[in-house]
């Protein structure tokens, strides 16, 4: 799980109060250190609040300091994980944010149990989102409909939105393509709701109100 101390929309976006109260971060770490199927957790970062809260509190947890070249904002994520995997071996790799706290073990699970299943037929699993909308490029130019026979959006066919919650590879995969996703992928379908990623601060709050509006059913 890679993140960086700063972050240039949401102030200390990574290690803020969500919902509960922990850090942003923790909710997803607290996730991954308790599926089945994820034998070991690393995290890459350059945030001392970060470094400091798994020291205390994930000793089992496997750090790694990004290192100056890679700390730019602008980096490509590929060259981040390309790094990674030459600092833990594994043959396969599990990539996912600290952004995405709606996530439930079920989902995550699933994602690992359809990986493995279908590999080595899928050599890659990617997490995306439904949409039935109509989509329309910068030109005006209609991208996934007719706009001279206006289909019921819940009749168009769907696109999907590479939602960046979920990614697993092999570590070959990453190297000769110099990507996370593969030659022949898996679409991994999931919930909207637990796909909400935050990346600006209206996100933030969506999530937030997501979040306690499930938790008030449970106590429910």
């Amino acid at each position: 799980m890679p993140m960086r101390h700063s972050s240039e929309r949401i102030k200390g976006k990574n290690y803020r109060a969500f919902g509960d109260g922990r850090p942003l971060f923790q909710h997803m770490l607290d996730l991954l250190v308790s599926t089945e199927g994820v034998d070991k957790v690393v995290i890459d970062t350059d945030s001392e609040v970060i470094f400091d809260i798994c020291r205390r509190d994930y000793p089992q947890v496997v750090l790694i300091e990004r290192p100056l070249h890679l700390r730019d904002g602008s980096t490509p994520m590929n060259n981040v994980l390309l790094h990674d995997i030459n600092q833990v071996d594994s043959e396969f790799y599990l990539q996912t944010h600290s952004t995405n706290p709606l996530m439930t073990k079920d989902t995550l699970k699933r994602a690992v149990d359809t990986f493995l299943a279908k590999y080595p037929i899928n050599d890659s699993l990617f997490s995306v989102t439904r949409m039935q909308t109509r989509l329309w490029d910068e030109l005006a130019r209609a991208i996934n409909h007719n706009p001279s026979i206006l289909l019921r959006t819940q009749d168009l066919p769907p696109v999907y939105n590479e939602n960046s919650c979920i990614y697993i590879f092999e570590k070959r995969t990453l190297v000769e393509r110099q990507n996370r996703i593969g030659y022949r992928p898996i679409m991994f379908e999931m919930d909207p709701f637990e796909a909400q990623d935050i990346d600006e601060e209206i996100n933030f709050q969506v999530a937030e109100a997501i979040f306690h509006a499930q938790s008030a059913r449970i106590v429910e």
